[in-house]
């Protein structure tokens, strides 16, 4: 499933065609994704100016003229392409090359920019995205969002935050941070990443960071840097593009080359001077990715 880096990622490769442009005709080739599009979606949106595009932990925010939001998850497989030109301009004449076989085409934003006509389609083999609607005002306390924690980019993700919310857990540490209610979009594979570079074990209990007074130990204030660097350092490289994910220009992020220890089973640690050799251990039905001997 892509990761918050990925959907940031989508959305500034989206920004620039679809910010400030006239989203002319929503056209749903299917009545669903993974759920049912709201009713009388399409009508809803169509005709509205595009205002800004912003993102939730790993869901896509489009506001509207009107203060109405579109909702948008990529689920396992789902991305997006623009496509400029022409609006009758015939499917094949693209501006950015696909990564995807048209007949997964489910949802077409027809608009009209400042550089003219364009298409933004969201493309989904295994249709596990989905798309919502809602306002505005009331979006904190939607469903999807009012129970998420912080989100790892800001400043407000620090120790104390944290040392807040694993005091007294036995809690896995891995099994805490993959918490949607602590950390806001953080997934699998930036876990494994952020946990090898501050040189703790996913197996150890969240509450070990935590003095007596409830104060962050030294441990933790690093965990919540690496945490911060590694999300950033995945969105300058465009994401990890792991299996499915794709930018919306149809290329293909970078970052998984820089991975330490996600998918590297019984490779040699990349800890200077460890020795170690990476292990992989399967929690709540996950793989983490770690290096026995210098993650304690």
């Amino acid at each position: 499933m892509p990761e918050l880096p990925e959907v940031e990622t989508v959305r500034r490769g989206l920004t620039p065609t679809m910010e400030g442009a006239l989203l002319v005709r929503a056209e749903l080739r299917r009545p669903d994704l993974r759920f049912p599009f709201p009713a009388d979606f399409a009508t809803l949106v169509s005709g509205k100016r595009i205002v800004s595009l912003g993102r939730r932990a790993k869901y896509l925010l489009i506001d509207l003229e009107g203060g109405d939001v579109i909702i948008a998850h990529l689920g396992m497989s789902g991305s997006f392409r623009v496509e400029d030109g022409p609006l009758s301009e015939a499917p094949g004449d693209f501006h950015h090359p696909r990564g995807k076989s048209e007949k997964h085409d489910h949802v077409v934003f027809h608009l009209e920019g400042a550089k003219g006509p364009a298409r933004v389609i969201y493309n989904d083999p295994r249709r596990f995205g989905f798309m919502d609607l809602a306002r505005r005002e009331v979006l904190s306390n939607h469903a999807f969002f009012r129970e998420l924690g912080e989100e790892p980019t800001g400043n407000v993700l620090d120790a104390a935050y944290l040392a807040a919310r694993f005091a007294g857990k036995a809690q896995p540490l891995k099994s805490a941070l993959l918490d949607q209610k602590n950390i806001a979009g953080l997934g699998n594979i930036y876990v494994c990443e952020a946990l090898w570079r501050s040189g703790l074990s996913p197996l150890r209990a969240a509450g070990t960071l935590v003095d007596t007074k409830g104060k962050p130990k030294a441990a933790l204030m690093l965990l919540t840097e690496a945490i911060r660097a590694v999300i950033a350092d995945a969105i300058a490289a465009g994401g990890s593009s792991l299996r499915d994910h794709i930018q919306t220009d149809g290329t293909l992020g970078y970052f998984q080359h820089s991975f330490s220890v996600y998918d590297r089973e019984g490779e040699p640690c990349r800890t200077p001077g460890c020795g170690g050799t990476v292990a992989r251990a399967v929690q709540a039905g996950r793989s983490s990715f770690y290096c026995p001997k210098c993650q304690k």
